[in-house]
């Protein structure tokens, strides 16, 4: 397996992860759709081992830094850290995350296996007064889907100095603009889902770390829970990851573009954006019922849940019962694609035209 440790993440995705550098070899690694294997050799079983798996691993430890485990989706990664937990252990993660973390972890504090402290994770002074007697900060920055930022630095040194084990969903900043594990963060998760592979057609997850042992029990619990993707939807996460670099740039230049036209509609009210990344939301001048007609009336961007494709997908995320209340109604999250810009805003003014 070519090795690319040390590149930058944007060459790293390209290059990492290859069959080796030998006369004969394919440029790209085969699909392995094998469950069983003959005894006595390195493969053992499909739920263990698959040289597939052993390419995106590679590919995407190259881009965090870190040694990786892919899982059968995002959820099943973030659901691999905290299944870590002992019974009674505190965690303190944002008030304003991702929807299906904060179902999970409300579901665990029903079901009495953890206590969670939510804070807002851009208060930094919050978050440490949270910090002690904890056993995990689990950080998003940019939060999903109101865009805040944390001090990363600061609070992942301050979680280490108290003993505190930190994970952080890199999902939306992606590799490419934050590398949590060069931060001191445990784990770095990531929803190939979305920027790494990039296409809307799979569902995978992944966790890097730099920490061998903690490496060692994430994978024994997956082999145990068998949240394993399959080699199919690997290869394309893998095929879908070679381009990462060059849409992130495209989506990344699209939003930073339509962050002044929007700020500057009479019909936005407010607009979210963190600096980078390809991900804004923006509040409209109008209630609910407004912002799902603007959802509805464009013929460009699709009106779906989910982000991170080379198409632009926008939606009014309080449409979901499990929002967390602090998102106000009439707000749109708008993942930038990798369109021409002339056209995307073109169906945002004719869509904002429906109010």
């Amino acid at each position: 397996m070519e090795n690319s440790e040390g590149r930058d993440p944007r060459t790293a995705a390209i290059a990492a992860g290859r069959p080796d550098f030998l006369a004969g070899n394919g440029v790209n690694l085969p699909i392995d759709l094998n469950a069983t294997f003959h005894a006595g050799g390195t493969n053992t079983y499909g739920r263990y081992e698959n040289s597939t798996w052993q390419g995106l691993e590679s590919a995407i430890g190259a881009l965090e830094g870190g040694e990786t485990l892919i899982y059968s989706s995002g959820m099943a990664a973030i659901s691999a850290v905290f299944a870590l937990l002992p019974v009674g252990s505190v965690v303190v993660a944002s008030n304003q995350g991702y929807s299906g973390t904060m179902m999970l972890l409300k579901s665990l504090v029903a079901q009495e296996r953890i206590e969670v402290r939510w804070v807002s994770v851009s208060k930094t002074a919050d978050v440490l007064a949270a910090l002690p007697g904890s056993a995990l900060l689990w950080l998003e920055s940019p939060t999903n889907p109101m865009l805040e930022v944390a001090e990363v630095k600061t609070l992942i040194a301050a979680a280490k100095a108290a003993n505190v084990g930190v994970g952080m969903d890199n999902t939306f900043a992606t590799p490419i603009n934050q590398r949590p594990l060069e931060l001191g963060a445990d784990i770095a998760m990531n929803s190939v889902t979305k920027y790494l592979s990039g296409h809307s057609d799979i569902l995978i997850g992944s966790l890097s770390t730099n920490d061998l042992a903690l490496k060692a029990r994430l994978e024994e619990q997956r082999r145990l829970g068998g949240a394993i993707p399959g080699p199919f939807e690997t290869w394309l996460a893998l095929r879908g990851l070679r381009t990462f670099p060059i849409r992130m740039e495209r989506a990344q230049l699209n939003a930073k573009e339509l962050l002044p036209l929007l700020t500057a509609h009479p019909k936005v009210s407010k607009v979210h954006y963190p600096g980078f990344g390809g991900m804004l939301s923006f509040e409209i001048s109008g209630d609910a019922a407004a912002a799902d007609r603007v959802c509805t009336a464009s013929t460009l961007i699709i009106h779906a849940t989910s982000l991170g494709g080379v198409e632009s997908l926008w939606e009014r995320r309080r449409r979901w019962p499990s929002e967390s209340e602090s998102v106000p109604e009439n707000l749109i999250r708008l993942s930038v694609g990798c369109e021409a810009v002339s056209d995307i805003w073109l169906d945002i003014q004719n869509s904002l035209a429906a109010i």
